[in-house]
């Protein structure tokens, strides 16, 4: 089953425009991913595209997996990068805790299933999926905690902490090294959860990536590649020193043109703002430096540079020099990033969340400006796994899944309306109109008598609307504890399948389906995925 993203709550309307009437978005994006008749152009121009540091990068993604056990599928992939006929899908995340979020593992099986596809309909051209470590990122508090189903079916969070104060600036966070903290988290996460029959297996896969000393980068990796590497998918991170090298000019040219590339930048997110929302505040430089003390966004000052937040200013030689020296300490920002990815891998199709595809109208401009071809920015798979527990619920009570996007209060009313007899609030609204339309009736032959029984007569007729509010409140509360039955199983059934108020995808970890199900589950569900509908589908267990 699937169900348009418009019926959702929550989507921005870029977002639904880029999906459905991609006409009135087209100017803030240079390829339309519907359009397949177009492929064959772009992927001929990516595959022409001169790209000298090629097998350089593929030497750095090579040694990058020396010391892992890779599949046959990604050996085969790994050497076909070498041909220019070779082109990747890619996406990327950030390296929350045991994967971040559900919808992760959507990205990288669109990416991988897409690579199929596109195998499939272009003879002559091979097609990598490519997964982009995003571990320059200095937000730790967005990837230390995780969203869990506990022992008594509620949503909790677990935080993984090692005794900073939050919002601590650590730096990138891929370079961040786990502390025994770690064996508390773990720990907490086993006591938290339901044993079953696949909990050892999972508990061993999780203590196998995560341990202390570990920096979040590589227990993220060894996850990701336990999981998927059977499939071919190539993990890539980007942190590597040698990889920033290559990335020298791309940092040269936003420190020497910023304000060109701002501008424009600028220009084109107030044209957003005019009809839809645009997702990033632009910034004057789309790039970071990283000290000891933290990464910091630079800064220009008349015409030296600092760090934000930071006094010392540094001359344009002085900041060059330091970038020649040591790039492995500069990365980009969100905007710069995509232009980094494809200046390094000829990406043919970069598979993107809602948010993403919203700050991607911005990014488009910077394209021109480095000489880059853009990829097409293609929709993620969307899903809702729903348990015959969840099922069973909605055939009871005659409720259909789009009901369990309601606010909760108006999904008990609904269930409660649907199984009482008595209807309150139709009985309660007669009764006011009838006693409005006496009291009126009443007013106009007291005001023949005196002029100040109106304001009288007004006020007797708020009271009794407040006591027949009042009344139906206590019925309602009656009603609800003479189905507190039901109100507890739909209530359940709509915490697993929107719980905190938001898509299952976007709350809940891979381990909740995996430790219920085993990691089979997780191959089923890369099956049933479709990843050509755009629509977010209920997949059924």
């Amino acid at each position: 089953m699937f169900i348009n993203f418009s019926d959702l709550p929550a989507h921005q309307n870029i977002f639904l425009d880029y999906l459905y009437e991609f006409e009135k978005v087209e100017k803030y994006f240079n390829k339309n991913f519907r359009d397949v008749d177009e492929y064959p152009v772009f992927l001929s121009e990516l595959a022409n595209y001169n790209r000298p540091h090629r097998d350089a990068v593929i030497n750095i993604i090579k040694k990058q997996y020396q010391n892992l056990n890779a599949s046959k599928q990604t050996e085969v992939n790994l050497e076909l990068l070498a041909s220019k006929k070779t082109l990747a899908v890619v996406t990327g995340q950030q390296l929350g805790i045991f994967g971040g979020p559900m919808y992760t593992f959507y990205k990288t099986i669109t990416a991988i299933k897409l690579c199929r596809s596109l195998k499939e309909k272009f003879e002559g051209y091979n097609f990598v999926p490519v997964f982009w470590l995003e571990g320059d990122d200095h937000d730790l508090d967005e990837v230390s905690s995780l969203n869990i189903i506990d022992k008594s079916n509620e949503l909790k969070v677990l935080k993984y902490g090692d005794a900073l104060e939050e919002g601590t600036n650590k730096g990138s966070v891929g370079h961040i090294k786990l502390t025994e903290d770690i064996r508390k988290f773990i720990k907490e996460f086993n006591d938290e959860t339901r044993d079953s029959d696949f909990k050892e297996d999972l508990m061993n896969r999780l203590n196998s990536s995560y341990k202390e000393g570990v920096t979040f980068n590589a227990a993220f990796k060894n996850l990701i590649f336990d999981i998927f590497d059977e499939y071919g998918l190539i993990i890539f991170n980007p942190q590597e020193i040698e990889i920033k090298r290559i990335l020298k000019d791309i940092f040269k040219n936003e420190l020497e043109n910023f304000r060109e590339h701002t501008d424009v930048l600028v220009e084109k997110s107030a044209e957003l703002e005019e009809e839809y929302h645009a997702q990033v505040k632009v910034k004057p430089i789309n790039l970071f430096a990283s000290e000891k003390d933290g990464r910091f966004l630079i800064e220009p000052v008349d015409e030296n540079y600092r760090l934000k937040g930071k006094r010392k200013t540094l001359t344009k030689d002085e900041l060059f020099e330091w970038l020649e020296r040591a790039p492995e300490d500069f990365s980009p920002n969100v905007l710069l990033r995509p232009i980094c990815q494809d200046y390094l891998l000829p990406t043919a199709f970069y598979i993107a969340g809602p948010g993403e595809i919203s700050y991607f109208a911005q990014v488009t401009p910077l394209y021109g400006f480095f000489n880059i071809p853009q990829p097409y920015i293609y929709p993620r798979g969307s899903a809702t796994i729903v348990e015959k527990n969840i099922t069973n619920v909605l055939e009871k009570y005659n409720l259909k899944y789009t009901d369990l996007f309601f606010d909760e209060k108006e999904l008990i009313e609904k269930v409660i309306g649907s199984l009482s007899e008595a209807k309150i609030d139709d009985d309660i609204l007669e009764a006011k109109n009838l006693i409005e339309e006496k009291i009126i009736k009443i007013r106009e032959n007291f005001l023949q008598i005196d002029q100040t029984l109106g304001d009288v007569t007004d006020k007797s007729l708020e009271r009794i609307n407040q006591t027949l509010d009042q009344l139906m409140q206590k019925a309602k509360k009656a009603e609800e504890r003479n189905h507190e039955t039901a109100i507890r199983q739909v209530t359940k059934a709509r915490n697993l399948f929107y719980p905190n108020n938001n898509l299952q995808e976007r709350e809940l970890n891979f381990t909740y389906i995996v430790n219920k199900y085993g990691i089979e589950m997780l191959k089923w569900i890369l099956e049933e995925l479709a990843v050509n509908k755009f629509e977010h589908q209920i997949i059924e267990l």
